[in-house]
Formats: C-alpha cells, sequence, structure tokens
C-alpha cells in the first residue's frame, strides 16, 4: 500500500540527479526495450545468487591484486598472469571472480550430500564454501615449491571401490602425491581423509597450509590454533588431525602477510593460535623429509559430522560405492578414454543424487527442475530409477498452488520437464506414482493451459509469456524452448493418465496439447524464410543465432519430430557453421564458452539423422573433459577451463551418460534402434562391446556385439515389461546390413554390408 502512496520513481529521480547518478528509472526502461515485455524482468533466485557471488568478487578484488607476492589458488595464479592465455584485464571490473578456471572435482559416498572438493592443482576445500588445504614442498636449500604454480602436475580420478582424487606435484627437488577421499569412519562418521607421500632425495619439508580462499576466491579464516603438534583448528569449530607430530609450525595474519614468507625465511613459530581481523589467517605445519630416507608419508583427517548435520539428510550412510553401483549399466568397449570417462561419470550422477538431484557439488549445489530432470532420465538409462523414484516426492514442495513447478521465477519450462520425468520414470522403470503425484500433474496441465498468452494477431499467440527461459538464450523472450518442454510434458503425462485409468485428465491434456502444437506452429510458419533459414530460431522475433539452439529440445530429447525432419537438419547445420568453436558448441549469450551438454544435444540429433558428424561431436567432448573425466558447465576457448557454473557439472555428466548409451541402444517413438552409433573402429577391433541393462519404455535391454570380423554377431538381453509385448528392434550396425531382430532368437550373425563406390566416396566425405 505505501509503494502506491509514495511517488517513488520521482523520489529515485531527483535523489540520482542530485548525487550526479545516472536515472535508474529511465536506464531501466531503456534496458527492458531489448527484451519482450515480461512480467519477470529478473528471477530473484539469480539477482540473489548474483549479489553472493559478486559479493566475493569485490573481496578478491581488495585482497588479491595488492597481494600478487601471496600464494594464490590456480585460478588466480593463471588469470592474474600478463602472459598467460587465461588472463583477464581488471581495469574495469567492479569484481575479479573465476572465469577461467572453474573446474574442481569432488569426493564423496553415494548417499550423502557431502562435496568437499579438489582443484585443478591439488588445493582441498573440505566444507561447502569453506576455506581450503594446500600442501608445498620446500627443498633442503630453502626454496619452496607450489603446486598452483607448477608446470608438471597431474591428476587422475580413481573410481573402482572408491572415490578418490590423486594429485602429483612433480619438482625438481622432488615430488608430492595427495590422495584424498571421503570415508566412514568407526562410528560411521564421514572423514575427509588426505594421505600425502612426499619424495625429497636430498631432504626438506612436507608443508600442510590452511589457506583463507577456495576456488571461487576469498573465504575468510578469523582464527587458527595449533593445540598440540598433531591438530590445527580453524575457525575454532574444523579440526584436522595428523598421524604424526609436526615439526615445524608457521602462523601469520594479514598485516603480517601471507605464511609462505615466514617459510621461505624459516621463520617459525612457537605461538599456538593465530587471530587475524580481516579474515585473512594463515598457517603451516612442517613434516621434515630426512635426506638419509628421502621421503616421508603424512595422513590427515577432519570429521566432517558437523557438516553432515548442516548440509545432509543422507538416505543411508553406510551404502558403499559397488552396492550402489550393483544394477547400473556396464559398459565394455576398446576405448579406453570413454570406458574411463562412462565409469566416471556414472558416479557423478550417482554423487549428486544423494537427496535432492542438484547439477554440482559447488557453485550449483541447489535445485532446478531442469537439471534435475535431464539428470533423472540418465539415471532412468543407466538402471538406477530407484534414485529417481525417492526424489520425485520432494517435487511437490516446490509446486505453488496454481500448479506451477518453480525453480526461479520467469522460468516457464519446468513444468513440462517435471510431466515428461513423471512419464518417463513410470514408462522406463514399470513402477506407478502415487496418488499425490498424479494430483500434482493435474494441476501443472492446469497451469500450463492457463499460462498460454491470448494475443490474437500476433506472433506469440499461444505460447508462453515472455521469460527468462533456461537463462542463456539472450534477454526475456516469447521461447519455443518453454513451448517444446510443454507439449512433450502433456504428451507424455496423457499416456500417464491413461495407464492409471484416468482416461478424462488424459483427454483434457491431449486437447491442450493438440491446441499448443496448433499454435506453435503457426508461430514458426509466420517468420520470414531470411530470419528463420529453414530451421526454428529461438523465438519468433529473434534471427537465427547461438540461442536456436533451444529450439533443438523438439528433436531430443523429446522427438516432437521425426527422425529426418528438416527444420531440425537446417536448425542443427546452422548451429555446427555458425555458433561451433573448435569442434565445440559455443553459446555466445550469458555462458560464452564452448557448452558441453549443448553439444552432446546436436550429436544426438545428428545421430538420429544418421549423420555420421556425432561421432567427432563426441571425440571433442571427450578431448575436453578434466584428467578426472569432468567438465564444468562452460570451457573457456583459450585456457581449456570452466568459464561458466559449477566445475563438474551435472547436466554434462548426463548427456555424456545419454550419448554412450544411444551409441547402443536409441530409442524412436515405435521401435528400439540397436548400434546405429557405434564407430567403426570398435566395430573392426574384434573386441567384444557391450552396454546394459538400459531401461526403456518396453523393457530392460541389453545388447553385446560378440565375435571378429565377418563372424561378428549381435545378442539383444531383454527382460520386457509385458510378457510377449516387444518392440519392433532395427539392428543398423555401420558397416553391415541392417535387418529387424527378432526375440529368442539368440546371438544374429551379422552379414557385411556391399559397398558401392558412392557409398565409399560418401563414407569419405563426412570424414
Amino acid at each position: 500500500m505505501l509503494s502506491k502512496l509514495l511517488p517513488w520513481k520521482y523520489l529515485m529521480q531527483r535523489a540520482a540527479h542530485h548525487y550526479g547518478f545516472i536515472d535508474p528509472v529511465s536506464f531501466l526502461a531503456r534496458l527492458r526495450k531489448f527484451s519482450q515485455p515480461s512480467e519477470v524482468a529478473e528471477p530473484i533466485e539469480l539477482l540473489r545468487a548474483g549479489v553472493t557471488f559478486h559479493s566475493r568478487g569485490l573481496i578478491n578484488t581488495k585482497a588479491i591484486q595488492t597481494n600478487l607476492d601471496w600464494v594464490w589458488p590456480y585460478w588466480v595464479e593463471k588469470q592474474f598472469k600478463p602472459g598467460d592465455p587465461s588472463f583477464v584485464p581488471r581495469a574495469f571490473s567492479f569484481s575479479h571472480v573465476n572465469l577461467t578456471h572453474r573446474d574442481w572435482s569432488a569426493v564423496g559416498l553415494p548417499d550423502m550430500s557431502l562435496y568437499p572438493i579438489v582443484d585443478p592443482r591439488g588445493l582441498v576445500t573440505p566444507l561447502y564454501d569453506g576455506w581450503s588445504l594446500d600442501f608445498w614442498l620446500q627443498s633442503a636449500d630453502g626454496q619452496l615449491h607450489v603446486p598452483s604454480r607448477a608446470a608438471d602436475f597431474q591428476q587422475q580420478l580413481h573410481t573402482d571401490d572408491r572415490l578418490q582424487v590423486e594429485s602429483v606435484f612433480n619438482t625438481g627437488a622432488g615430488s608430492l602425491t595427495a590422495v584424498t577421499e571421503l570415508v566412514l569412519n568407526a562410528q560411521d562418521h564421514p572423514e575427509l581423509k588426505i594421505q600425502l607421500h612426499g619424495h625429497l632425495p636430498k631432504g626438506g619439508r612436507i608443508l600442510v597450509t590452511a589457506r583463507p580462499y577456495n576456488p571461487e576466491g576469498i573465504q575468510f579464516i578469523e582464527d587458527i590454533s595449533v593445540a598440540s603438534p598433531q591438530t590445527l583448528t580453524v575457525n575454532s569449530n574444523t579440526t584436522v588431525s595428523f598421524d604424526h607430530a609436526a615439526d615445524q609450525r608457521f602462523l601469520s595474519n594479514y598485516s603480517h602477510g601471507d605464511v609462505a614468507s615466514d617459510i621461505q625465511r624459516q621463520q617459525t613459530t612457537e605461538d599456538t593460535h593465530i587471530h587475524c581481523r580481516a579474515g585473512m589467517a594463515t598457517a603451516a605445519l612442517g613434516f621434515d623429509v630426512p635426506a638419509e630416507q628421502g621421503q616421508r608419508s603424512v595422513a590427515m583427517t577432519i570429521d566432517l559430522s558437523r557438516e553432515m548435520n548442516r548440509e545432509s539428510r543422507s538416505i543411508n550412510f553406510s551404502t558403499t560405492w559397488p552396492d550402489a553401483l550393483a544394477s547400473a549399466a556396464t559398459l565394455q568397449v576398446p576405448d579406453k578414454r570413454l570406458q574411463q570417462l562412462y565409469d566416471t561419470n556414472l558416479k557423478t550422477l550417482t554423487l549428486l543424487s544423494a537427496e535432492d538431484v542438484v547439477p554440482g557439488p559447488y557453485t550449483y549445489k541447489r535445485f532446478w527442475f531442469r537439471d534435475a530432470c535431464l539428470m533423472m532420465n540418465a539415471l532412468l538409462a543407466v538402471n538406477l530409477p530407484d534414485r529417481v523414484g525417492r526424489a520425485l516426492p520432494g517435487f511437490r514442495k516446490q509446486q505453488k498452488r496454481d500448479g506451477y513447478f518453480q525453480s526461479q521465477e520467469g522460468e516457464w519450462d519446468s513444468n513440462g520437464q517435471v510431466l515428461w520425468i513423471f512419464d518417463r520414470y513410470e514408462k522406463l522403470s514399470g513402477k506407478m506414482l502415487d496418488d499425490n503425484l498424479i494430483d500434482a500433474a493435474r494441476k501443472a496441465v492446469t497451469w500450463i493451459d492457463k499460462k498460454r498468452v491470448n494475443a490474437p494477431g500476433t506472433r506469440h499467440h499461444g505460447l508462453f509469456p515472455a521469460g527468462f527461459s533456461a537463462e542463456h538464450f539472450g534477454p526475456n523472450d516469447h521461447y519455443y524452448w518453454d513451448d517444446f518442454w510443454a507439449i512433450g510434458g502433456l504428451r507424455g503425462i496423457a499416456d500417464l493418465f491413461r495407464r492409471h485409468g484416468l482416461h478424462e485428465d488424459a483427454e483434457r491434456a491431449d486437447r491442450v496439447r493438440q491446441v499448443f502444437e496448433h499454435d506453435v506452429q503457426q508461430s514458426i510458419d509466420s517468420i520470414e524464410t531470411h530470419r528463420s533459414l529453414g530451421g526454428i530460431p529461438a523465438s519468433p522475433y529473434r534471427r537465427m543465432d547461438s540461442g536456436a539452439i533451444g529450439s533443438m529440445v523438439a528433436d531430443y530429447p523429446l522427438q516432437l519430430t521425426t527422425d529426418n525432419d528438416p527444420a531440425m537438419a537446417a536448425t542443427a547445420n546452422y548451429l555446427i557453421d555458425h555458433s561451433f568453436y573448435k569442434g565445440a558448441f559455443f553459446q555466445n549469450m550469458i555462458h560464452s564458452g564452448q557448452n558441453i551438454y549443448l553439444t552432446l544435444a546436436v550429436a544426438q540429433t545428428l545421430l538420429r539423422q544418421g549423420d555420421d558428424r556425432h561421432q567427432a561431436l563426441l571425440r571433442t567432448v571427450m578431448d575436453a573433459a578434466s584428467p578426472t573425466g569432468h567438465w564444468p558447465e562452460a570451457i573457456h576457448p583459450s585456457s581449456g577451463g570452466g568459464c561458466m557454473g559449477d566445475g563438474q557439472h551435472g547436466w554434462a555428466a548426463a548427456e555424456f551418460l545419454m550419448m554412450v548409451r544411444n551409441l547402443f541402444v536409441r530409442e524412436e517413438q515405435d521401435r528400439l534402434v540397436i548400434g546405429s552409433g557405434l564407430p567403426r573402429e570398435w566395430i573392426e577391433s574384434d573386441e567384444d562391446l557391450h552396454f546394459g541393462p538400459t531401461l526403456t519404455p518396453w523393457g530392460n535391454v541389453s545388447v553385446t556385439l560378440e565375435g571378429a570380423g565377418t563372424e561378428r554377431r549381435i545378442k539383444v538381453n531383454a527382460d520386457w515389461h509385458h510378457s510377449g509385448r516387444m518392440p519392433d528392434i532395427d539392428v543398423a550396425i555401420p558397416g553391415y546390413e541392417a535387418f529387424q531382430y527378432r526375440g529368442g532368437s539368440g546371438p544374429v550373425a551379422l552379414k557385411p554390408a556391399r559397398q558401392t563406390k558412392e557409398s565409399v566416396n560418401e563414407h569419405s566425405d563426412v570424414h
């Protein structure tokens, strides 16, 4: 009421004029002219996240650039170095944030939402958004060696029965290996365990240092105490316990400088406590490496019970990795790198679905329907339906009274995604949703119907309102991405209603979908040819640009189009010709980097069209993976590091798993297609190939390619949902004659395809 009585706009304009600021009212009015009128200009959730992000960036601005003699994390050492490809000028940047190396790997347990992270140079952040531990070497001559400045550094992820990050730091004086993992102790409490092994042939010391930052920037340490030579306590509440007593200790605060300076000057201290009012306390414990031995091991643990109680509602603390993945689809291929990436990202997806399905262990440790639904689709494909089933009931807590499934305001894709995954879950798992979720689905259909715009004579009549959509298509607009998701969700939920005997609900969903489809098609048809170029732009008011990637969702994963749809082919080809860089899709809007999951979405369309270029895109994605087998949300085109989002992105992991699955088993509306994406080098390797079991709408399927050369045989094992009811199964192995597989026939011999001169030339043109 007060906002209506007071002339706020007038007061703001007068104040701005008086103090010499730009008029905020006219500025915002101008800004909004670049987008379609929308009920939500900016989602409050994004604004809140942005303020938090750049608040740290402002602290970084104050703390870093005037203290470049400190030892900083890898991204700072690279981003602030003028001769480095990662360099970012700072003159007009009001906040300094990590834009070049947003890469890290989480360690954890399958049903516990605790995610300590390790950066590309072994910096360990034990607590969510907390301070870090770094591990240095000092040689016998006093020279200090730090990983963030090292040229020789290796890192790998061990994914056997555990999840460990191994970091190896090599110097001219020796090497340091750090192995980090999350374990359960004897009391079933989570502990972060770090094992160091230093090799210094001429002697020296290993240094364990407490650092007031993490891969995003400054994170305050106000107090550090060393109550005993075997413990180091940070901020009075987190203790690092060592298996041996330290030989030296070094403590410093901001006014004194980085503890690294004391180490280089061999200036130890007898003090056991340091306080820093700026929150920039640093400390190091030294462990001598005698020259006569040349090596030493140091182990440390951090009890994370306090963090668990704050962050986690864990399902079952004692679940082991072998238990969690016992039913998961297994892969056998001769490509060892792809095999490693599959195993790694299977664990990533499992790790990030401990409770709510979240798209990242750090920056994106928050819930969005979009990411969750696409990650759930991959979980179903790799035969982990229970992780989906236990997460779906939580969707209701974010559904509004009007039926809107809201992750954040101004995004209209979520209802379609939720309805789509409801149907996918039932079809693939064979399990039925409860009445509460069915009721939620009814409300969601009502919301979709009411949300559509009634604006006859416009290009957006019948579409969703202008909104912020998936955040990376550009200014607010009537994005087809939102509409296609709604249509796909309505189609799926109508099938679900019919399975439950709710025929009136099914007919209603079908009616809404049919009208929606008609209006969307009319909108697309209204776009001038010189603007659409035969494809589908991001919205009826946009020309073709990188935002058109959103319209590709009609093909994958929704399959609203046929597998040879000309508009989808034209859109894919436009994007490849105009929006790819170094073989990967480059998103110009917001992300401004190479995007892995969108590259794979284009690859899925190419696969569906029988276009061999999908293999080149898959290879580019594999080459872009970090040494630990992960991808950030977007990749810096020069540094190769993350430039957007979380450093270990769940949506990227999900799409990689979906791509691998679809090479072997691809769904179409009325059939399964077997082996159409298999690379020829795998087929010609004479090694057995295998994937499965994977869930499909008809049942569980495993595919095995046996034998060698002209003796190759295909075997499809299946457990159909309904006895005797199997889909058509088209076997389309490259290099062999296509045929329809009949159930119960066992392994079937493949017949080499007769190659004509034209087919050989065509194949060579593709490559």
